[in-house]
């Protein structure tokens, strides 16, 4: 792992090219649009605001923000590595290449399960196949232990292969019981990705003790506080009549739930909403707990198919 940053030493100096006007650094700023995530229910929960007659109109977005660096949190067992499975194969079968990063799995094994998700979304497998660059540093031990080699071999794929989407699951791995560099790692992951203008999922894992749907993760604010945005992945057990009620579900079930926990360049959804993993693998954003709640009154409780 890298040694954290010596401060600089000498006197202070005026570092006139960080200094931009508004206009400066907007001219400079990526024209806002949706990357298509692939998963149902999502690409609509990010959008933009227009303004007419004096009202604000919502725009979804149609997915999230190109060039955002976005970080999906959550227990075991609540879908996040499915999910940026999804994204990485929605993306090859649109041609676009990505760089996916495995740190926990080594890549033959995730490619295995990536397989059968391409299938069960109606991908062509030549396209996918094509368009995945994996990076192991599940199985490079060199990857995952020195940031420098891992960035450095990144910055190769990107520029051989050509990528524009990277997924790093999970990031989580890249500090492994260095909870004090986290901060760190996370920064120049960050900060590599933006001047590469890649558009990115960093998968983190959360720590059962944690509050459940809070957006810590193993580096505590580390990553939150850093990257665009998080999507919070949750699961609860139906332990009240209250919740048999909600979901419609039996006492001792599980449901698993999802949030966007903040996004810097775009409006979003804020509700929390069901989250579904069918029989297939995928995973689907379904109806707000707030709709729940008022079909409920109306109609009766509601029975989320798979969750």
């Amino acid at each position: 792992m890298t040694e954290p940053e010596k401060p600089f030493e000498g006197q202070p100096e005026v570092v006139e090219e960080a200094i931009l006007h508004l206009k400066e650094a907007a001219e400079k700023a990526p024209e806002l649009e949706g990357v298509p995530t692939g998963v149902e229910g999502l690409d609509d929960l990010f959008f933009t605001v227009t303004w007419r007659k004096g009202r604000a109109v919502r725009k979804p977005l149609g997915g999230i923000p190109r060039y955002a660096v976005m970080n999906l949190t959550g227990v075991a067992d609540t879908g996040k590595s499915l999910m940026v499975e999804q994204y990485a194969l929605t993306q090859a079968g649109r041609g676009e290449r990505v760089a996916f990063i495995t740190v926990e799995s080594p890549a033959p094994f995730v490619a295995m399960g990536m397989k059968e998700r391409a299938r069960a979304m109606g991908l062509d497998p030549e396209v996918v196949e094509e368009n995945v660059v994996f990076l192991d540093a599940a199985s490079v031990h060199r990857l995952r232990e020195d940031l420098p080699s891992l960035l450095a071999t990144l910055a190769h794929a990107i520029k051989v292969y050509k990528i524009r989407h990277t997924v790093v699951d999970s990031v989580t791995g890249l500090y492994e019981h260095r909870e004090m560099l986290a901060r760190q790692v996370v920064r120049r992951i960050f900060n590599f990705l933006k001047k590469w203008y890649q558009t990115a999922l960093l998968v983190s894992q959360k720590r059962s003790g944690h509050e459940e749907f809070s957006a810590e993760a193993a580096g505590g604010y580390a990553v939150a506080h850093i990257v665009d945005g998080t999507m919070v992945l949750s699961k609860e057990v139906i332990d009240t009549q209250y919740k048999e009620r909600l979901y419609g579900l039996a006492l001792g079930e599980m449901v698993r739930l999802f949030r966007i926990d903040g996004c810097r360049l775009s409006g979003h959804d804020t509700h929390v909403h069901l989250l579904e993993i069918t029989e297939t693998g995928l995973v689907k954003i379904g109806p707000s707990l707030t709709e729940l709640r008022q079909a409920a009154k109306k109609d009766g409780p509601h029975a989320p198919s798979g969750a």
